[in-house]
């Protein structure tokens, strides 16, 4: 899997990690666009690649009346309005066979939540439209399982899968980043570490998941170390009443100091 691949992906060449970055779900034209515009401006400022990020539906909700989405269609056309726009990939979640096809005609990339990582049809659908299939690891899954997903892809004839860790369950309300994982999986394809959802508390009470977006720096930092090929970030201007996820998302003001920073590490551990 070569990161040229990506249609529309930039500074491929800077040697710096490249980003998923965006909201957790779209919420609308504008939220979508201001989010993008602020991203393409800092990752363009750091010679970041960037695939702007946002699920045009959520599936895998706790609760019958958490948000799910606008409509699949609408929210798939402002995905490529975002492409469009700002010249830039995008990258989405599917749950359904029927969501490859579909989802295909809009975006770059195709996204496997990671309780739907062994569903073989579902990423077999998605490994035949000739996108980027992006694997989430299972919380439940070790790294050295994550080959046999990597293989489901190849299998189709196509060599365009990334890996992303996002955490593995640590009793019923927490997660944990097994950061021995990242080399590991690397063997596999191209491996990006979920800052963000490896934060998550799930399993609250109330049925709406937690988070400790305070602890993203530390992942990330953590990550770039441990030579991740690329990060995943969900990020919104106003977490704290976003539609999705709103407990684990890092502020959107606080998004260029992060990624200067690890711009920088990124520097110092490509020179050791």
């Amino acid at each position: 899997m070569n990161l040229n691949d990506v249609p529309k992906l930039k500074h491929t060449n800077s040697n710096n990690f490249f980003l998923l970055c965006g909201p957790c779900a779209i919420e609308s034209e504008d939220m979508a666009l201001r989010i993008a515009e602020k991203v393409v401006r800092i990752t363009n400022k750091l010679e970041i690649p960037y695939v702007f990020k946002g699920s045009f539906k959520k599936a895998n909700r706790s609760r019958i009346d958490s948000f799910t989405g606008i409509g699949d269609e609408k929210a798939l056309k402002i995905l490529k309005k975002v492409s469009d726009t700002f010249d830039i990939p995008t990258v989405t979640d599917i749950h359904e066979i029927s969501d490859a096809h579909l989802a295909a005609q809009y975006v770059d990339v195709l996204q496997i939540p990671a309780f739907l990582v062994r569903q073989t049809d579902l990423v077999v659908a998605a490994a035949k439209t000739g996108k980027v299939v992006n694997l989430k690891k299972g919380q439940f899954m070790s790294p050295e399982a994550m080959k046999h997903a990597v293989q489901k892809v190849k299998d189709t004839g196509s060599n365009k899968a990334w890996i992303t860790d996002r955490g593995t369950m640590f009793g019923y309300q927490d997660m944990v980043v097994d950061f021995r994982g990242i080399p590991t999986m690397r063997q596999y394809a191209p491996t990006v570490l979920d800052v963000t959802h490896s934060l998550q508390q799930p399993n609250q009470s109330a049925g709406v998941t937690g988070g400790r977006p305070d602890m993203i720096e530390t992942i990330a930092r953590a990550g770039i170390v441990n030579n991740v090929d690329g990060l995943f970030i969900e990020t919104h201007f106003d977490p704290a009443n976003a539609k999705s996820d709103g407990a684990n998302m890092l502020h959107l003001d606080n998004l260029e100091k992060l990624l200067t920073n690890l711009v920088a590490i990124r520097k110092i551990v490509n020179g050791l």
